[in-house]
């Protein structure tokens, strides 16, 4: 199935329309709409800068419910020699599923159309929702540990905790991905903050779990959200430098990592 059949059944299936934005009003909008989703008072991206980043040939997509914004995506080229694109930021409406699907499978018809290969953009590892998105839904690869990446944030989601980041690397004529990988017969070994199972070996598999919702625990008790963010630090950096790569996430929150040869 082709990139634009199924980004047309991606918006379908989320009841929305999904087109470029290129009007200063629209811009204006989706600003404002990601100040409300990462709840603060400060645009995380004004309107003038989508504006620019828009006319020097990047891309602003949104996603409509009726008159109502529901999600909005916002990509840019890296260096040509890579040809691939790069996106900055991505939100939507909590209440609405499948809009993020649909925003980024029109990124990828865009991206294509312009001639990019692959897709990168960066997400908390501690977000197992988002991971898994990435992984399972999309196909993406986690190709590199950021610690600290933003520096402190002050926005309603992230307040409080360090910003690490994973790259996800998105080859955009990929297949889709593969089915979850078992934990069956795997052998346990690190403890997690919370006293469960941290980390798990079966073969060339390495599997490392995150709590079940951080946003939620960040609220509730910061220092065992810092605890899980260190943990889970220590193994990602650790599996990276030997040249793993994030190829899946479970649903019950396990990463699986292989190495780069396998």
């Amino acid at each position: 199935m082709n990139a634009e059949t199924v980004a047309q059944q991606a918006a379908v299936s989320a009841g929305v329309r999904v087109r470029l934005v290129d009007d200063v009003a629209e811009i204006a909008r989706v600003a404002a709409f990601f100040a409300e989703v990462w709840r603060t008072p400060d645009e995380p991206l004004p309107a003038e800068t989508l504006h620019s980043l828009q006319h020097a040939g990047g891309s602003i997509i949104a996603a409509y419910a009726g008159d109502r914004l529901a999600g909005a995506a916002v990509a840019v080229f890296e260096p040509p020699r890579e040809r691939a694109v790069y996106s900055l930021l991505a939100g939507t409406s909590s209440s609405d599923r499948g809009v993020g699907f649909a925003l980024k499978q029109a990124q990828r018809v865009w991206a294509l159309r312009e001639g990019a290969r692959s897709m990168s953009w960066t997400f908390d590892p501690l977000v197992g929702r988002n991971a898994r998105f990435n992984m399972a839904k999309l196909g993406a690869v986690g190709t590199e540990y950021l610690i600290d990446f933003y520096g402190p944030m002050n926005d309603g989601l992230n307040a409080g905790d360090e910003s690490d980041r994973v790259t996800a690397r998105w080859e955009l004529s990929a297949a889709a991905p593969a089915l979850d990988h078992e934990l069956a017969g795997a052998v346990f070994d690190l403890t997690a903050p919370d006293g469960k199972p941290l980390t798990a070996y079966r073969d060339d598999l390495l599997f490392c779990r995150v709590p079940a919702d951080i946003v939620e625990l960040r609220g509730r008790d910061p220092e065992a959200a810092l605890a899980w963010r260190k943990a889970v630090r220590g193994v990602l950096t650790g599996a990276f430098d030997r040249g793993c790569r994030v190829i899946g996430m479970s649903r019950d929150g396990w990463y699986t990592l292989r190495g780069a040869d396998s």
